[in-house]
């Protein structure tokens, strides 16, 4: 049984390895064609620089569940390369911001750099955990994620620090993949390790 920081590494190694190599082959979907398929608006997607789209690796469209509002402050739950935070800064517009944070190194230098590459000027990127998030109370209005949730050991801890930093009547939307009640111990054990 792998230990918890044995579990994190390799996390942080498979999206580390999506940042520095996003044409290497992947055990899951990603890149532009991926989050077309995934339902998000391909004139979007096409509307941002490859340099930003090539690393997505999202596993649904979390800003497909619900208005994003002119103004808001969005947090971006493991934000990778930046594009749900991008595509969230264009919808709050200048009066709003977007915060990405992601746990490697690698993924929040890219997102930095693809924000200029971009021209979005509205986000900011910080390098931090989904249990120990790097905001302060009550700061955001809507919190987004995208495949990252299931990633989290600690989940009640991740939802303990979502709702800190969320204002009243803040939301959150997110998109993530689950194990159904019907599957079995024989199944699961086939489908990998925690970070696959």
């Amino acid at each position: 049984m792998e230990n918890v920081n044995e579990i994190k590494d390799k996390i942080r190694q498979r999206f580390v390895k999506v940042a520095i190599d996003p044409t290497a082959p992947q055990r899951h979907p990603t890149g532009p064609a991926s989050a077309k398929k995934l339902g998000y608006d391909a004139a979007e997607i096409d509307g941002l620089p490859a340099v930003v789209t090539e690393s997505f690796a999202g596993v649904g469209n979390p800003l497909g569940l619900h208005e994003v509002r002119p103004s808001e402050t969005v947090l971006d739950i493991g934000c990778g390369a930046g594009v749900d935070s991008f595509l969230a800064a264009r919808k709050v517009g200048p009066s709003g911001r977007v915060i990405g944070v992601d746990m490697t190194a690698e993924m929040v230098k890219k997102a930095t750099d693809n924000a200029v590459a971009a021209g979005v000027t509205n986000t900011e990127f910080h390098q931090g955990e989904a249990d120990c998030l790097p905001v302060p109370d009550g700061a955001v209005d809507l919190v987004i994620s995208n495949g990252v949730f299931n990633l989290c050991i600690d989940k009640p801890k991740v939802l303990a620090e979502v709702y800190r930093v969320l204002r009243p009547g803040g939301r959150v939307q997110m998109a993530d993949i689950l194990l159904g009640e019907a599957v079995t111990e024989g199944q699961v054990e086939k489908k990998g390790a925690w970070s696959d």
